[in-house]
């Protein structure tokens, strides 16, 4: 048959177990409450509370409350961080219990019954650690990745600007070609009706006999003259020609530059997006251990 004395020794063998006094000082505590803070139950009986917590935590007026509330017999639970002998971390889940003198609401003394949970804790620690660095070296990762995207994106953007000058320039080297084409066509025109011209005189020098042969010195100059303009256009209209096809290829190139330009652009951007993403992915895995870390 299962007695209260059974159970009061099931929690005692089971959990840490310690009672404050209204003055928080210890008035009682057992062998696993003990030794999970490294001290002889002998050590830690009639010491202050305040002892086995972190000093900015006691300087707070989050611990003022706490014993406030407890003293006015409002219960406290929890996990809690405490310091043992040695000045390391203990982590305890705990219930402080307002202990209420017999037919009253008075308290007389504060119970807490707590569990050990520093080692759970640590590899929690760690583990939000790990995913905290790992956010870190993805928003810096992200943060670089989106620098030099810009960086790129301004050397496309100037690249973009040079190729659209040039375009113009091409577009005016094209229109001035063909003004010189036509320069050349009216050129030609006048060389060949300065033949004409010079082969008629000569026609009519030869009928003037003796009196025109000055007159026939001065066609055949002129013809030679003309023959001369007629071999220089040719050279100049191919010329032209050569220079409107090169004119027409760079064009074909800048156009297909300018094209491979605005994919590159759109391929940065894109880029960006990600790392953008990224960055803001990283910050909410960062946010969340934390709230883990909290909630744990």
């Amino acid at each position: 048959m299962v007695t209260d004395d059974h159970v009061v020794r099931a929690i005692e063998e089971n959990l840490a177990i310690i009672r404050f006094d209204t003055n928080h000082k210890v008035a009682y505590v057992n062998e696993n409450f003990a030794t999970a803070m490294g001290y002889t139950v002998e050590e830690m009986v009639g010491t202050s509370h305040e002892r086995f917590c972190p000093t900015e935590y006691v300087k707070s007026g989050a611990y003022e409350k706490f014993w406030s509330e407890l003293l006015r017999g409002i219960s406290q639970q929890g996990k809690v961080e405490r310091i043992d002998k040695n000045g390391h971390p203990v982590w305890l889940e705990a219930t402080y219990m307002p202990i209420f003198s017999e037919g009253s609401r008075k308290v007389i003394g504060i119970s807490k019954v707590a569990t050990n949970i520093t080692k759970r804790q640590t590899s929690i620690t760690s583990v939000v650690q790990e995913l905290r660095n790992m956010s870190e070296g993805l928003t810096e990762r992200a943060d670089v990745g989106i620098d030099r995207s810009k960086e790129l994106l301004t050397i496309i953007e100037y690249i973009a600007k040079t190729s659209s000058e040039n375009e113009e320039i091409l577009a005016h080297l094209r229109v001035h070609a063909e003004s010189i084409q036509l320069i050349v066509k009216t050129i030609r025109e006048i060389a060949a009706q300065t033949n004409l011209l010079a082969l008629n005189a000569a026609i009519e020098a030869a009928r003037a006999g003796e009196h025109g042969r000055g007159f026939d010195v001065v066609a055949k100059e002129v013809r030679k003259l003309s023959a001369n303009v007629e071999k220089s256009i040719v050279e100049v209209r191919q010329g032209v020609e050569a220079i409107s096809t090169d004119v027409l290829n760079i064009s074909s190139g800048t156009a297909l530059a300018k094209e491979y330009i605005e994919r590159c652009q759109q391929h940065i951007e894109v880029a960006m997006e990600d790392f953008q993403s990224i960055a803001s992915s990283a910050s909410e895995l960062d946010s969340q251990s934390k709230k883990v870390s909290d909630i744990v």
